[in-house]
């Protein structure tokens, strides 16, 4: 079935329900914790659908995205649709009880639109223009692009807006992967008026690019562009901003998409973030346009625990989504098939992973995807129902993952209760990554990571905030990469410390505003009331140099450190360890400061492993917090509902092990009392207070 679109198509003449403020934060079904995946069906085909369906009914799927990557299917030709196929689908997947995320199909244009509109291909940084042929999206600032997609969402939304199968859209996919930053004339006229907006006059821009240095002042607006290669370093004022700019072209992106279906539809819209993947999109910003959050996770092969790295993810997904339930929209059953070596899951690490994701605040756990494709880029990824097809081991633990799944539906809802607040800010991050910083050696992934590991070993569970973000609820709150510090967000962390709390910070933190421009005062002068200490001068150290550090309280043991030292000038706070050599020797290396009701310690070096946990658990006992004594490598989280809470332990090790819970186990009905046997690569839901918990064998 076929029509032609002429522009944007009229109201549907029955109209359509209210949205804006009373559309659902939730898909309107399915029942419990949603299961299933990306589903891809015109890769095969139509006999092969009823298989599909009849397949995921055994499964236990419930919800399927379907649409994503069909534009080219949906609109052959600029203009006429072809929807009768997706027709055809939903009616099908409706009949077996299966409810559809309905995606828009903009995160891949079709061959006719790049030929008719060439000028709407991305441009690289250094001038190349990039072709078709992969995925992507065309630039986010072509109004050729806008009004295309806005065309093909419309129409979507015009014929399936209230069908009883759609419960969730799907906008986009991943926006800022591949494709975050755009170089084309179009980016850079739609930069300049960002600007305009942003700065009004050229004297506010130069004053904030601190063009006086090498020359750069601007007299006319049409002379600023876009960042682009240039013979040395650019204006980092101005790289930053075009980050900014960058992540606002495609956030418009999504709200044009989103206020069309929302015109003609009632149903909560959402697009699929990469939390912790996608550095180029700040989801602080994102997540006040989705009506419900989602993220794409994928294990990183390399690391033997990648679990460590899947639970970060997956408490930054729900700390953007203010704490609410978000959607793992896709993980992978198994290898994926783009890292340098994909390395397969092992038996009952599906089920795990998905699990930990479900324990963190997920009340939906879809895969990428449901049948694996046999050609393209992607042939290799794993899926749920593998090439191998129901023989599989793999398809054998997504019908057991289903079963499980189906038995914790009442967990949905519940929030996560968090101890502690980890900084995350994707502006500092930004920054802090362009060029001519003191140490290539100083990553500020590097010092999220291992602090997020260390409170995960000690079995604090963890909430990431922004720095201007209300953080009285946190005894504790650290600081590990906080290079880009605001007026406004130095007076919260200092406020939070008077008030009471527990403020953690660590080296090249507080260092430049939101223009890249050091703080009046110097390094670390916003934080000075705080902390009790400055920074007179960076020692970064040469490769594969340490420094060794002695704790002033006489403990016997001499951490050493990399990477950096600081000149630290005391402003009141307490010496808590110093350099005992080094750039700094004598100098103080890690300090306290009491101010009001609270404490500020400073690290101003790089500690990790022991010379890490030193610090931080000094640090607990100013917050009154309590270390987990339960074995490495086993995590428990608790989520907390109106009338009961559910404990979720995950055990990654190869024994069994004891976790303190009293309740009842949720798929035996069982009672459980002072601990439950959590099997060796096993995971057990406990309803605690009344009765539940459930041990789920996956090893």
């Amino acid at each position: 079935m076929s029509s032609h679109l002429t522009g944007r198509l009229a109201p549907r003449p029955d109209g359509f329900l209210p949205v804006g403020p009373t559309t659902p934060r939730w898909p309107l079904g399915p029942h419990g914790i949603a299961y299933g995946g990306d589903y891809n069906p015109e890769q095969w085909p139509e006999e092969v659908w009823l298989e599909d369906v009849e397949l995921m009914v055994q499964a236990g799927v419930n919800l399927v995205s379907v649409g994503i990557f069909s534009w080219a299917l949906l609109e052959p030709r600029e203009g006429e649709l072809d929807l009768g196929w997706l027709d055809r689908l939903l009616e099908l997947l409706h009949a077996h009880g299966i409810a559809v995320d309905l995606g828009t199909p903009t995160a891949s244009p079709p061959a006719w639109f790049f030929a008719t509109y060439p000028q709407a291909h991305v441009v690289g940084r250094d001038g190349t223009v990039l072709g078709f042929g992969s995925r992507g999206m065309a630039g986010p600032s072509s109004p050729e692009y806008r009004r295309a997609a806005v065309r093909i969402t419309t129409a979507l939304a015009e014929r399936y807006g209230t069908h009883p199968a759609v419960v969730l859209w799907h906008v986009h996919n991943e926006y800022g992967a591949p494709v975050s930053e755009d170089y084309s004339p179009s980016s850079a006229a739609a930069f300049r008026e960002w600007l305009r907006v942003r700065y009004g006059t050229l004297d506010a821009l130069n004053a904030a690019w601190g063009t006086a240095f090498w020359g750069q002042h601007y007299g006319e607006w049409d002379h600023v562009g876009v960042p682009s290669v240039a013979p040395s370093v650019v204006n980092p004022a101005q790289r930053l901003d075009f980050a900014r700019f960058s992540d606002h072209a495609l956030r418009e992106c999504f709200r044009a998409e989103r206020d069309a279906i929302r015109a003609h539809s009632d149903r909560p819209v959402t697009t699929n973030f990469m939390a912790t993947a996608c550095p180029s999109t700040d989801l602080w910003a994102w997540a006040r346009e989705v009506d419900v959050v989602s993220d794409d996770h994928y294990l990183d092969a390399a690391d033997p625990r990648g679990y460590v790295g899947l639970a970060m993810a997956a408490d930054l997904t729900r700390s953007v989504a203010g704490g609410r339930p978000w959607i793992l929209m896709e993980h992978s059953t198994s290898a994926v098939n783009w890292q340098p070596r994909n390395v397969a899951k092992r038996p009952g690490e599906m089920a795990r992973n998905a699990l930990t994701h479900l324990g963190r605040g997920a009340d939906a756990v879809l895969f990428f995807q449901w049948r694996a494709s046999r050609s393209g880029a992607e042939k290799f990824h794993s899926a749920m129902l593998p090439h191998a097809g129901t023989s599989s081991r793999v398809w054998r633990e997504v019908c057991e993952l289903g079963a499980a799944v189906s038995q914790l539906g009442e967990v949905r809802g519940s929030r996560v209760v968090a101890d502690a607040a980890v900084l995350w800010d994707w502006e500092s991050f930004w920054a802090q990554d362009l060029e001519w910083r003191p140490s290539v050696d100083l990553d500020h992934r590097e010092r999220v990571a291992a602090v997020y590991d260390r409170l995960w070993r000690d079995g604090l569970t963890v909430d990431f905030a922004h720095p201007e973000a209300d953080l009285s609820a946190y005894p504790l709150v650290v600081a590990p990469a906080s290079y880009l510090i605001s007026a406004a967000a130095a007076r919260n962390l200092t406020a939070y410390v008077e008030a009471g709390g527990t403020l953690v910070v660590l080296c090249f933190s507080g260092v430049v505003d939101e223009h890249d421009a050091v703080h009046p005062g110097g390094y670390l002068a916003p934080l000075a009331d705080a902390l009790g200490v400055t920074v007179e001068e960076f020692l970064p150290l040469r490769a594969g140099e340490h420094v060794r550090l002695a704790w002033t309280d006489g403990e016997d043991d001499e951490p050493a450190s990399d990477v950096w030292a600081d000149a630290v000038v005391l402003h009141g706070a307490d010496v808590v360890a110093r350099y005992v050599d080094g750039p700094a020797a004598g100098g103080p290396a890690v300090t306290r400061n009491s101010r009001g009701d609270g404490a500020g310690w400073y690290v101003s070096t790089r500690l990790t492993g022991d010379a890490l946990a030193a610090v931080l658990h000094r640090a607990y006992a100013d917050a009154g917090l309590t270390r987990s004594e339960l074995p490495d490598d086993v995590e428990v989280v608790r989520r907390r509902g109106a009338e009961r809470d559910y404990v979720v332990a995950v055990n990654h090790t190869e024994a069994a092990v004891a976790v303190p819970a009293d309740g009842t186990d949720l798929l035996s009905g069982e009672r459980v009392a002072g601990t439950v046997k959590v099997p060796a690569g096993g995971v057990v839901v406990v309803r605690t207070g009344a009765a539940d918990a459930r041990v789920i064998d996956v090893g």
